[in-house]
């Protein structure tokens, strides 16, 4: 089984505890100022060129988009051409059960996984799990947080929040249970714990005949995969085992070969500040003799097509998961990606993570607010996502909610004051009058304001009361 984000509080709630933990913060601002400062570096060397890349992926993802349809029909014809069987899922339910029949009838009961986003969204490794199929994870970063029975919290580095010392922990009390141990006197040292998991996943790798993955990309014309990794793992994964299932967000196809040479620019830059991806591996179908010799394509909606009916809120499914805007925004550098309560975390995650499960819950009325406003996430996006213009949108429509009666009631109440001369006056008299009596901290709600601020002392007189005095001097 793998821990859920289930039972995580509102984001509110969730950031206070994290910020005030100083180990989390400290990683956090490391790992994140790292990657930020190499990004800088080779995007800054392409000048003008990186803006007009910028241009072409917004423009490619937002054609797709419109043309959805088109597209998905096409790379389902192009899939099944090359040997491929597509299959369509609705929700997560709908997904989690197409996975596992499809494993069940390879009659294994063990599965190995590269990095797949869309399988955490829909908690694939525990419908599995209650299926007795267990499923391993093999990129190092999902493989510590899974040997931790931790959560992601990151979505290039999921383990971000984790130190050296922590991981070398993980791997010597948790390694044996899921396969090979850790050696006796693994230090912290990068290499040796890399090492460690390199032994370990090997023999995982080896005797493993059936595979899950994600995608970043699904070509429609040809019905090609693509995965871009750092390590080498999913190369293993994907070429080693006899059964290939892919599940993959509809949002992820590109129409041609072609289309992916901007991607193939402005990802590895925005992810991992690397000019070029260390692995890329794609495959089309299958091949006699050549890698595996069954491969199934679920395509994922859960939500999308509903956030595709939203003309400012679609702009969303663009993302490429670079984690960019994570790696600059001020809220996610303090609190980390469990506070979102969501495998998608950061100011993408505050956009996507409420359109995806809709904003019936506290939890997912709270993300549009997990945000200062500041821009930067705009500013470093390889695709143009407007993420701030989005944030805004979904406050609208929390605020046009049933659930903030309060809030509701003291509007009602400024309108009704600042909307007539008589009341505003009658307003400002009595605010003078009584403004020794105001007190510093205002009661209720309206204390959450009052907390991080001073309240503005009330004037003796208004400034009508100023200016009317003022004029009958003149007079």
């Amino acid at each position: 089984m793998s821990a859920t984000f289930l039972g995580i509080p509102p984001f509110p709630e969730a950031a206070r505890a994290a910020v005030d933990d100083s180990r989390l913060r400290h990683n956090l601002r490391k790992a994140t100022h790292t990657i930020r400062d190499k990004r800088g570096a080779v995007v800054t060397e392409l000048e003008e060129d990186w803006e007009r890349l910028r241009s072409e992926g917004a423009a490619i993802k937002s054609h797709t988009l419109r043309h959805l349809d088109h597209y998905l029909e096409q790379l389902e014809s192009s899939v099944e051409r090359a040997g491929g069987h597509v299959h369509w899922a609705a929700d997560a339910a709908e997904a989690n059960a197409i996975v596992t029949r499809l494993v069940q009838a390879t009659g294994e009961t063990d599965v190995v996984k590269v990095k797949s986003m869309a399988t955490q969204e829909i908690e694939l490794n525990n419908a599995l799990a209650e299926a007795g199929i267990t499923a391993y994870e093999t990129d190092l970063a999902e493989l510590i947080v899974q040997l931790g029975d931790d959560l992601p919290s990151h979505i290039l580095v999921p383990a971000i929040h984790l130190g050296r010392s922590q991981i070398r922990e993980i791997f010597l009390d948790q390694m044996a249970e899921w396969g090979v141990a850790a050696p006796e006197g693994l230090t912290d040292d990068p290499r040796a714990l890399a090492e460690a998991a390199r032994v370990h996943l090997r023999e995982r790798f080896l005797r493993t005949r059936t595979a899950i993955s994600g995608a970043n990309f699904a070509v429609a014309d040809s019905g090609t995969l693509v995965v871009l990794e750092s390590e080498g793992n999913g190369r293993m994964c994907l070429t080693l085992p006899e059964t290939l299932i892919s599940v993959v967000g509809i949002e992820k196809i590109v129409p041609t070969w072609a289309d992916l040479e901007v991607f193939m620019q402005t990802l590895p830059r925005s992810s991992t500040g690397e000019r070029m991806n260390p692995y890329t591996s794609t495959w089309t179908g299958v091949t006699p003799g050549d890698g595996p010799q069954e491969f199934h394509l679920v395509l994922l909606d859960n939500g999308r097509t509903d956030v595709l009916a939203d003309t400012v809120g679609r702009q969303a499914l663009r993302c490429i998961r670079c984690s960019a805007c994570l790696n600059t925004c001020p809220v996610y550098e303090r609190t980390g990606g469990h506070a979102y309560g969501s495998v998608y975390p950061g100011p993408i995650g505050a956009i996507l993570t409420p359109q995806l499960r809709g904003m019936s819950s506290e939890v997912d009325e709270a993300l549009p607010y997990a945000s200062s406003l500041c821009g930067a996430c705009y500013e470093v996006c390889p695709v143009a996502i407007d993420i701030p213009e989005v944030l805004v949108h979904l406050r609208e429509e929390v605020a046009a909610g049933p659930g903030h009666l309060g809030e509701k009631a003291m509007m009602k109440g400024a309108e009704a004051v600042l909307g007539s001369s008589h009341a505003l006056n009658a307003a400002q008299h009595a605010a003078g009058a009584a403004r020794n009596l105001v007190p510093r901290h205002l009661p209720g709600m309206a204390g959450a304001w009052t907390d991080t601020r001073d309240l503005p002392d009330v004037p003796a007189e208004s400034f009508r009361q100023w200016w009317n005095k003022h004029e009958k001097g003149q007079s």
